[in-house]
C-alpha cells in the first residue's frame, strides 16, 4: 500500500516537473518570437552585412533570446529611416549625414553604434590629374554619383577655406567614364570601384589614384546603427543583446573572412549573383576601415563623442546644417561600452 502511495506522489511530481518544464519552455519560446527585431539595411545583403550574416548563421541571436529579422535596402528602396518611424522596424543602418538630417525632421533618433568610423567615400583619379589634396580638386570636372556626394564635394571646399570652383558632371555606378576621359574624378567607395577597378587589372597608386574625403578633411561614418528613444527605453536589454550577437559577428568574420563570404554569396545575396572574389575583396577592405587609422586597440562599433561633437558637426556645418543638437542628445555610447565589457 506505501509503495502504490509513493508511486502515485512520484507520478504525480513527475507530471508537475514536466508540465512546468513544457510552460518554462514555451514561455521562453514565446518571449523569443514576441521579442522580434527588424533590422532595416540601406543596401542589398552583400557582404557588407557580414557580421549579421554570421551573427545569424551561428545563432548568436537566439542565445540572446531575439527573433532577428532583416529589411533589405537597395536604390528603390524606402529608406531606414522612414522604415524605422513608421515603426516597422526596431533597429536600422543609415549614414552619418542621413542621421542628422532625420533628426532634423523631428525623428527622436539614437545613434548606437557605426560599422565603419572612417567613410569609404573619396575620390578617384588618374595619374595625368591626379587629385591627392582638397586644391587639386579646384577647377576639376568631377563625376559625382548623386547629390550627397556633390555636397561632400562642395562641403570639403569649405573646410579647407576654398572657393568651390569645380564641374560636376552626373554619372552612374561605374567608374568607367573616369576611364573613358569624362571627367578628372570620381567620387566612389574604397569598398567597390576601387575593387572594379583592381580587378579590371590597374594598379593603385600608378594606374589611379584614391583618397578618402576623410584624408581632404570631411569627416563621417558609415553604417551607422540607430533606434527610437521609445524603443531603446523600453527595450534597453534587448538593444544590448542585439548589439552584442552582432559584434561576436563582426569579431568571428575579422578571424575568418571567407565564412561571411561563403555565407552572402551562397544564401543570404544568393538571388544577387554576387562575384565571390569581389565580395572577399570588399570584406578585406571594410575589415581594415573597422579599425580607423590602423589602431588596432579600437574596439568594434563603438562610437566616440569626441569625433562626433568635433570633425563629424564641423562637415556637418560645412554641408549647410547650423541647427546641430547637443551630442548627448542623440548619442548613446554606453550600449557599445557595456557590450564590449561583457565580452571580455
Amino acid at each position: 500500500m506505501l509503495n502504490k502511495k509513493f508511486a502515485t506522489v512520484t507520478s504525480v511530481s513527475l507530471l508537475f516537473v514536466a508540465l512546468n518544464t513544457i510552460a518554462n519552455t514555451s514561455a521562453s519560446l514565446a518571449h523569443a518570437q514576441n521579442n522580434k527585431v527588424r533590422v532595416a539595411q540601406t543596401w542589398v545583403p552583400n557582404i557588407e552585412y557580414g557580421g549579421l550574416w554570421v551573427a545569424i548563421e551561428n545563432g548568436y541571436f537566439d542565445e540572446e533570446g531575439l527573433n532577428v529579422d532583416y529589411i533589405p535596402g537597395g536604390p528603390n528602396a524606402t529608406r531606414p529611416e522612414i522604415v524605422v518611424a513608421s515603426g516597422n522596424a526596431e533597429i536600422g543602418y543609415t549614414n552619418w549625414i542621413p542621421f542628422l538630417d532625420a533628426v532634423a525632421r523631428g525623428n527622436d533618433f539614437v545613434m548606437l553604434a557605426a560599422t565603419l568610423p572612417v567613410s569609404p567615400l573619396g575620390i578617384i583619379s588618374l595619374p595625368g590629374k591626379p587629385i591627392l589634396a582638397a586644391q587639386d580638386m579646384a577647377g576639376s570636372r568631377i563625376l559625382a554619383q548623386r547629390a550627397t556626394e556633390r555636397e561632400v564635394v562642395n562641403a570639403t571646399f569649405t573646410l579647407n577655406d576654398l572657393e568651390a570652383e569645380w564641374e560636376s558632371i552626373p554619372t552612374g555606378f561605374s567608374p568607367e567614364p573616369l576611364l573613358a576621359g569624362d571627367g578628372d574624378g570620381y567620387t566612389a567607395f574604397e569598398t567597390n570601384q576601387v575593387i572594379t577597378l583592381e580587378m579590371m587589372g590597374l594598379e593603385r597608386d600608378e594606374d589611379f589614384h584614391f583618397v578618402l574625403f576623410d584624408e581632404l578633411g570631411f569627416t563621417s561614418s558609415n553604417g551607422v546603427l540607430f533606434t527610437t528613444r521609445d524603443y531603446l527605453e523600453e527595450e534597453r536589454e534587448s538593444v544590448i543583446g542585439f548589439m552584442r550577437a552582432l559584434t561576436r559577428g563582426w569579431i568571428e568574420n575579422e578571424q575568418d573572412p571567407d565564412a561571411a563570404v561563403e555565407l552572402v554569396v551562397n544564401n543570404f545575396g544568393a538571388d544577387l549573383g554576387l562575384d565571390p572574389e569581389q565580395q572577399r575583396r570588399q570584406n578585406e577592405t571594410q575589415i581594415q576601415l573597422m579599425r580607423p587609422y590602423d589602431d588596432p586597440d579600437h574596439r568594434l562599433l563603438t562610437l566616440d563623442k569626441a569625433v562626433i561633437a568635433g570633425p563629424m558637426y564641423d562637415a556637418a556645418r560645412a554641408s549647410g546644417r547650423e541647427e546641430l543638437p547637443n551630442v548627448d542628445q542623440i548619442v548613446d555610447t554606453t550600449i557599445m561600452q557595456e557590450v564590449h565589457e561583457s565580452l571580455r
